[in-house]
């Protein structure tokens, strides 16, 4: 679409062929993927389908354009279930920039071996897009305390010392993935491990007609892991992690064969104290090592005849790590 008048051109021509009936996230979906940007830009929650559809119409009929500078605004007048529609505030074109960037919406799976640095860039990918990295530990943690469902069938199959089936974790992603945070995309972090959950993940996305957009894989050389993953510390209620040698917490002190003094250890902004795993070992890393290339690599070949797998050298210098990871989240 190359003029704002083509842009409400195809808008008005799909809201006439608009097949009512399908679900508000359907719905949703189907704009993003038709219009792009135009849609994108528009689409806020509604309380039903109809109410959508009405408010969209209304909207479209006022001919709005898309903004050309900070100190415009695009009003959104329309009427949504009943009520009156909510009033879009355009922050300027350096928001608008950022959406036409990395559009489409981000469905993201982040693949890479232990210390492969797949937390660090993910954090710099979630602060760019604004998106969520969602880890099964933390959802998993949030829908327990949280109460919810599928917290609730968690809690009983661990407290009975059982491991977590699939189902359980496609469930606690599918419900997760229905908060707001997760409107513009997410990212999927230790998820999927296996062929048989990537392929519910496929199957859970192809409810609602979406699918995993973009797969980075961060590949780095068994050794550098190795002193990756040895100086590494964590903040268990944040899962900020640090090292020894690449990110040290200012509260860090060495003794006197230059180790670090675990009582020095502590988070930056939280002043907590940090915690080594007990899998962060020389030992346990080649475990670790073996069990991902036989489960989780095979699953990158599933992914690469669509075209989304992109290889991320991160072994690289960090700036260059991160450089290479923007031009990834670029490319269509």
């Amino acid at each position: 679409l190359k003029t704002n008048e083509q842009k409400g051109f195809k808008l008005r021509k799909f809201l006439h062929e608009f097949p009512f009936g399908l679900s508000v996230k359907v719905m949703a979906s189907m704009l993003r993927q038709k219009i792009g940007f135009a849609a994108r830009r528009f689409a806020a929650p509604a309380t039903a389908a109809a109410g959508v559809g009405a408010g969209l119409f209304a909207w479209n009929a006022q001919s709005q354009s898309r903004c050309e500078s900070t100190k415009d605004r695009v009003v959104a007048r329309g009427i949504a279930a009943g009520t009156a529609g909510r009033c879009v505030q355009c922050e300027g074109d350096a928001a608008a920039n950022k959406y036409e960037t990395y559009w489409p919406r981000k469905i993201m799976i982040v693949f890479g071996a232990p210390g492969a640095g797949k937390g660090t860039q993910g954090e710099k990918i979630v602060e760019l897009l604004g998106i969520p990295q969602l880890s099964t530990g933390d959802m998993l943690r949030e829908a327990v305390s949280q109460g919810t469902s599928v917290g609730k069938r968690a809690k009983a199959v661990m407290e009975s010392g059982g491991l977590v089936s699939d189902d359980i974790l496609i469930a606690m992603i599918e419900e997760r993935i229905q908060a707001p945070d997760c409107a513009q995309g997410f990212i999927l972090d230790g998820m999927p491990r296996t062929m048989v959950q990537a392929k519910a993940v496929d199957d859970m996305l192809a409810k609602n007609g979406e699918s995993v957009s973009l797969v980075m894989a961060f590949d780095v050389d068994p050794k550098v892991l190795e002193e990756r993953i040895c100086g590494r510390w964590m903040h268990k209620a944040s899962g900020r992690s640090f090292h020894v040698k690449f990110r040290p917490p200012k509260s860090m002190k060495l003794d006197a064969n230059g180790k670090p003094i675990p009582e020095t250890m502590k988070d930056d902004e939280t002043g907590e104290p940090l915690y080594q795993r007990a899998d962060d070992t020389a030992e346990a890393l080649k475990k670790r090592l073996d069990g991902y290339n036989s489960q989780t690599v095979p699953i990158l070949d599933m992914y690469k005849p669509r075209g989304i797998v992109k290889m991320i050298d991160g072994g690289a210098p960090m700036n260059k790590v991160w450089d290479d990871v923007l031009s990834k989240l670029k490319s269509k």
